[in-house]
């Protein structure tokens, strides 16, 4: 890295008495949220932070963290907060510029988890009921929210998955796609007829989408699949679409269901078989997680969030059973603090901070 010159054409130490060498490894040590901040002590820590040396060399030091998207039941405020899973701790992130009426749950929220990015899509405002065109952008790296290319039409109520890189929307009667790298929007698939999104997932390069069952179960639930290479849809299993009963994660090249009913707390998707079969190891700490529910996968394990902002992580272990491969999976739980008890989850996000 370059430190900065003195007008006396002397170098400025980026920490008096040490090293440079030594004091890049102490920036590069300080923790998510804080990096961006550190911007602001010297140019010479802006000049050095902003490197392309120092970011790779910081990639390798990130972690996963838990950033939950959420508003208050009693004031129907937002915000969006980051829980740091090997300290417990959490972080509130800065407000994102939108206006003060919206539904917290008319966005479509996806994330990059590598580059440490989070997409927040679309939207409503609740007092004009009328959808908004909604793109911005979250980056770890700097602690801060900024526009992108807003989408083509305003939608609400519907998906974003994350898919090779970018970002497939679905809902309605069609698909967008957002490319990150371009900030630029185009269309995709249409699907011939009107989706009302009730769960998405990704794997393997498609987005399976469900309406699910609701209560009183008057209508068989309807289901899709995208692939997005093809840029087509086709109709979901049966087995698949009659057994989604919850809120879905995508771990290890499988598609979980954390079941709102039923006597199996978690199910795991059987491709091959077309069926849901239950999962094994500890159970779902149903005790401390009450509806709703938000939940992510990342790297083998499974992020629920629950009412209250309690957080369960469940550790996903492969194995060979006497009936071929099984898995289980051990949970942890984070309880939230008193604070948190009115707010209620719309979405969870992991990503690499």
């Amino acid at each position: 890295m370059v430190p900065e010159k003195k007008k006396n054409n002397e170098w400025e130490a980026l920490i008096p008495g040490l090293p440079d060498e030594i004091a890049e490894l102490c920036l590069l040590h300080v923790p998510y949220p804080y990096q961006g901040s550190m911007r602001s002590v010297s140019s010479s820590w802006n000049r050095a932070i902003t490197h392309p040396s120092f970011l790779l060399s910081k990639k390798t030091l990130s972690r996963p963290y838990l950033f939950v998207f959420a508003f208050n039941r009693q004031t129907a405020r937002i915000q969006w907060q980051a829980l740091d899973p090997s300290s417990n701790r959490w972080f509130l992130l800065p407000p994102m510029p939108l206006p003060d009426a919206v539904y917290p749950t008319a966005f479509a929220i996806a994330s990059l988890p590598r580059q440490g990015k989070l997409f927040v899509i679309g939207g409503m405002r609740s007092d004009t009921e009328s959808p908004m065109r909604t793109t911005l952008v979250y980056q770890t790296t700097t602690n801060q929210w900024s526009p992108a290319s807003p989408m083509p039409a305003g939608r609400s109520f519907f998906a974003a998955e994350a898919v090779n890189g970018r970002i497939v929307t679905v809902g309605g009667s069609g698909t967008e796609i957002y490319d990150p790298d371009e900030d630029t929007w185009t269309t995709g698939a249409g699907l011939g007829t009107e989706l009302e999104k009730y769960e998405a997932v990704t794997v393997g390069g498609r987005v399976y989408v469900t309406e699910g069952w609701w209560w009183p179960f008057m209508f068989r639930p309807r289901g899709w699949a995208y692939e997005a290479e093809k840029d087509t849809w086709r109709e979901m299993g049966e087995g698949m679409r009659d057994g989604w009963t919850g809120v879905s994660v995508a771990v290890a090249g499988r598609v979980f269901v954390i079941a709102e009913y039923g006597d199996w707390p978690v199910k795991m998707y059987d491709e091959e078989c077309d069926t849901w079969r239950c999962v094994g190891g500890d159970r779902f700490p149903r005790e401390v997680m009450q509806r709703p529910f938000a939940a992510k996968g990342l790297d083998g394990s499974i992020y629920v969030v629950s009412l209250g902002l309690n957080v369960a992580i469940g550790s996903v272990v492969v194995y060979d059973g006497s009936e071929g491969v099984g898995v289980k999976l051990t949970w942890q739980v984070v309880e939230a603090p008193q604070g948190f008890r009115d707010f209620s989850p719309c979405n969870c996000q992991v990503l690499y901070a």
